[in-house]
């Protein structure tokens, strides 16, 4: 079974752990609940029993012991006990001041919405116990909310215990793959440079020497690019046109004639912002043939270079297919692709250049399917 598999197990170990938990502590929170609230009705209609027999007693030497420490023991549960028409007779655990009538009538009224009173008979006339939660009670009926907020904590630490270790992973496997290639590709280079010298040596016609040596130049320049993933690379401030400009010549060259491309930079040829050029230059081309790839190799692309709000935007629009937006938050993932061959880094590439070494953002601005998609690049000026 690889990694992925077991922590996609433990995932599900855990939703259903955390799921588990919730259901059953609020099944039980519920019942307990429910029982101390019968509990304590249970207890408001004993102090009832107790206020009639008092009140009706006539017997002085009955031993009213029993009937007293029913009443004074009640220390926990709101009471108002009223006469027929709501009017206040005495009331025990209310923190309201008895000659606050306004108060009193709106603490009944909101005794009676939540608990039915209970009923005294009386000679005199009848009387009402209206009583309320007890703050015990309270507390107990907030507790499944609090234990769904630990279990939420619980599982948003998890999750980020897992989102961390993948990128963890993802990181040391961009880290060595980076590191491994632009190792395979040092040793041929450098054969190839003695190589060159040799044939710049033997040839009258230097044409294909100066060919040679601009592929060679080439890959020097992607094996430095290799280099330097896995470690922080070092920013310097420089003009952002010529970059683009660099970039748009290498892609055209290399593009059919079919494909157009308009480089715009209205007053903005002379912006300057901090960055690496070998991996910088290597998002814009990542770009670039992605939207040829898109149009199928025919079409304009348009870049378009300028300062909003103290940032130099970089947007790249084609005219291709369009993403639809069920994909659109997956394109910028490792292994993400539409083409039959390739291994679907150039975007996730340029999402990590751009993001973690540079601190800018890249993100799809507008999509639209078969009319094309505009990718824009924020960069702190």
């Amino acid at each position: 079974m690889n990694i992925y598999r077991r922590k996609q197990r433990w995932k599900i170990f855990l939703m259903i752990t955390a799921l588990f938990i919730v259901v059953g502590s609020f099944w039980y929170t519920s019942n307990l609940t429910r029982e101390l609230a019968q509990e304590e009705r249970k207890k408001v209609k004993l102090w009832a029993r107790g206020m009639k027999e008092l009140t009706q007693t006539r017997n002085l030497d009955k031993d009213y012991s029993f009937i007293l420490e029913v009443i004074k023991n009640n220390e926990t549960v709101p009471m108002i006990l009223t006469d027929s028409n709501k009017r206040m007779i005495s009331m025990r655990n209310v923190e309201v001041r008895e000659n606050n009538k306004e108060k009193i009538d709106r603490l009944i009224e909101e005794m009676s919405q939540q608990h039915e009173p209970i009923e005294i008979s009386l000679p005199q006339g009848r009387q009402y116990i209206f009583y309320k939660d007890s703050t015990l009670l309270k507390r107990l009926s907030f507790f499944p909310v609090i234990q769904l907020g630990v279990v939420g904590l619980f599982l948003l630490i998890s999750y980020y215990a897992f989102s961390t270790s993948r990128k963890a992973e993802q990181n040391q496997v961009w880290v060595g793959m980076s590191k491994e290639t632009a190792h395979q590709l040092g040793t041929p280079t450098t054969s190839l440079l003695a190589n060159l010298e040799l044939l710049r040596m033997k040839l009258s016609d230097q044409t294909i020497v100066r060919e040679i040596e601009k592929d060679i130049n080439r890959l020097e320049k992607i094996t430095e690019r290799f280099s330097k993933i896995g470690s922080q690379p070092t920013l310097e401030r420089q003009p952002l046109y010529p970059l683009l400009s660099n970039a748009v010549s290498y892609i055209r060259s290399r593009a059919s004639s079919r494909v157009q491309f308009d480089l715009q930079a209205p007053d903005g040829k002379d912006l300057t912002v901090p960055l690496n050029q070998s991996l910088f230059e290597w998002v814009i081309e990542n770009l670039l043939k992605n939207a040829i790839d898109s149009m199928n190799g025919a079409g304009t692309i348009a870049i378009r270079m300028f300062l909003k709000n103290s940032h130099v935007v970089i947007d790249v629009s084609d005219q291709g297919k369009g993403i639809p937006k069920s994909k659109q938050k997956t394109i910028f993932r490792p292994g993400y692709t539409t083409k039959k061959r390739g291994w679907g880094l150039g975007l996730s590439l340029a999402k990590r250049i751009v993001e973690q070494y540079h601190r800018g953002r890249i993100y799809i601005l507008h999509s639209e399917i078969n009319k094309g998609t505009t990718l824009r690049v924020m960069l702190k000026g």
